[in-house]
């Protein structure tokens, strides 16, 4: 959405700052909080999900107009003024200009170290003047460049008044391009490449540890399951065949494999959150792959996040609500209630303290008011009515729990295992192979994310997800195998969170990446790094889950419809 203002004889396009970013960081500011120039009444051009609170700014460019060392203000800094200039001059904040939704940063001023002594002196200095560079074509502004001029500086070292002149030059090129590549170039300076040789390394990896799951399991089914299969295929009832029988293992279990989890409302509520976020993610990659997302339109993923996960709330109430149904539940506000705010409930809490400390430092970072009316809006007339019929439909056209095998009336108890047949070592085994698969595009990912680039390899990411569900699936049936052959039946949540386990690792590889290669000194930006990617991480582990288990629910059905049982 251009602004612009006609004039007699020509046309002013008006910049949109905007926000004060540092070189990592979430922790965004208003262009006016620091004593910049400014125009007589500070417009507010845009507020996004995202902190792009846009506002004009008072430069005033002309079309085909050059200028020189244009006035912009003059102004006389008090010690305050000085010191919040060096504070962001200290932190390498940036001023993130837009034009036409075309941004390109700007450094407000740099450090000079002098090491000719014992003591090593430091001096800070402010930009005073900035050079822009527009590149036209048929009369279109397809490219805007900026230059900071390191013979206009101010010293801003001690805190003492200081006179400044802020000033700016204009000049334009004529570029053969059209307007419709004139983002081209601005996608491929600033987007995360990943190289090559490293995509296809990581593909190689991913598809070689499937190979290694998939050979693994076909030499276990011929050499092992197969046997056990056309050992147990006869009628227990033969006693002559029973007698020797050896009465161990998962067959010895076929009573209570099929016996319903505990806590059936939470399991069914996780099972429909996951199956949403999984859809979800799926729908955004696809969306990203068909180019539907334009990475430099400020808040256009952010806001078609919010918008997709409203729409995909009915699938979460029809498969929770279904499967409910099918375990013979009968408490079905509870798990209605479950269902609604088993993920969004974390996401809310996080966002009302992360949202609060943004409020509390004065950042940009913090959602406007206005902006959380229209998601409560949005949430209250679209993902709850959806939510509710999704709840419906699942109610009404929900069947009965196939099982090959009855249930027996007594529950057999679960004997005592090692502590590496655990569940939190099956967790750790099970989240390990999968979280290798995308570990690479984890890392790329959290450049793009945490450090203001563009990472739109949607194709790519679709190929990892593919490779992680099926790694996912597969760990979660050997998992599940081994739990049956030590004749532990309670495998439901058990396959679940060794499902969902890469979910943890990618929270812990996401703590590992900051504190190594990110720099994050101030409150607000830990806030937000360790609050949200904790509800990535909870995301990823609640659609891997679901997942796991329905693999595993395959795999168990497959197994004892095999045998024959009474």
């Amino acid at each position: 959405m251009p602004l612009i203002i006609a004039t007699v004889l020509a046309i002013r396009f008006p910049f949109m700052p905007t926000k004060f970013i540092p070189a990592i960081s979430l922790e965004t500011y208003g262009y006016y909080d620091f004593p910049f120039c400014s125009q007589d009444s500070k417009v507010h051009a845009d507020k996004m999900l995202d902190g792009n609170h846009l506002v004009l700014t008072p430069y005033k460019i002309q079309f085909l107009v050059e200028k020189q060392f244009q006035l912009l203000c003059k102004k006389t800094l008090s010690k305050t003024d000085v010191s919040k200039f060096r504070s962001v001059i200290k932190k390498d904040y940036n001023i993130l200009f837009y034009h036409d939704y075309l941004p390109f940063p700007a450094s407000v001023g740099r450090v000079d170290m002098d090491h000719s002594e014992e003591i090593i002196q430091t001096e800070y200095f402010l930009y005073s003047h900035y050079n822009f560079e527009f590149v036209h074509h048929n009369n279109t502004v397809i490219g805007v460049f900026l230059q900071v001029d390191p013979s206009n500086m101010v010293n801003v070292t001690e805190d003492m008044e200081t006179d400044v002149q802020f000033t700016y030059s204009i000049k334009w090129f004529v570029a053969p391009d059209s307007y419709d590549k004139r983002m081209e170039e601005h996608i491929n300076h600033s987007r995360v490449q990943p190289e090559s040789v490293v995509f296809f390394f990581s593909i190689v990896n991913s598809s070689f540890t499937i190979l290694i799951l998939v050979v693994c399991l076909l030499i276990f089914y011929i050499r092992v399951l197969r046997r056990d299969i056309s050992k147990y295929a006869c009628d227990v009832e033969d006693a002559e065949t029973a007698e020797n029988q050896e009465q161990a293992g998962w067959k010895n279990i076929h009573g209570d494999v099929f016996r319903f989890p505990k806590h059936k409302s939470l399991f069914a509520a996780a099972l429909g959150s996951g199956t949403q976020l999984l859809i979800l993610i799926v729908a955004i990659l696809m969306l990203g792959a068909v180019d539907n997302f334009q990475p430099h339109i400020p808040g256009v993923f952010t806001n078609s996040l919010a918008i997709v996960y409203a729409f995909t709330s009915m699938i979460s109430g029809y498969t929770s609500t279904s499967f409910y149904h099918q375990m013979e539940g009968t408490r079905l506000r509870k798990n209605v209630l479950l269902t609604g705010g088993l993920y969004s409930g974390p996401l809310l809490l996080t966002f009302i303290v992360t949202n609060t400390v943004a409020v509390s430092y004065g950042s940009t970072a913090a959602l406007p008011l206005g902006e959380i009316i229209k998601l409560s809006l949005l949430w209250m007339f679209l993902a709850l009515p959806l939510l509710i019929l999704g709840v419906v439909i699942g109610k009404n056209n929900a069947s009965d729990f196939q099982a090959p095998c009855r249930t027996a009336k007594c529950p057999k108890e679960v004997p005592q295992s090692r502590w590496y047949k655990g569940v939190v070592p099956h967790m750790v085994l099970a989240g390990c192979y999968p979280f290798s698969v995308i570990i690479i595009q984890i890392s790329y990912i959290l450049d793009a994310f945490w450090g203001y680039k563009i990472y739109t390899s949607y194709d790519s990411m679709l190929i990892m997800l593919f490779l992680l569900l099926i790694t996912t699936a597969l760990v979660s049936v050997i998992m599940t195998y081994f739990q049956l052959a030590d004749q532990d039946h309670e495998w439901w949540w058990r396959s679940f969170l060794c499902g969902g386990s890469t979910g943890l690792y990618v929270y812990a590889y996401s703590i590992y990446h900051s504190l190594h290669l990110l720099e994050m000194n101030d409150f607000v930006q830990t806030a937000f790094f360790f609050g949200y990617l904790a509800c990535v991480g909870y995301g990823i582990f609640l659609a891997l889950g679901t997942v796991g288990f329905y693999a595993s629910l395959l795999f168990v059905r497959y197994l004892y419809a095999s045998i024959k049982c009474d």
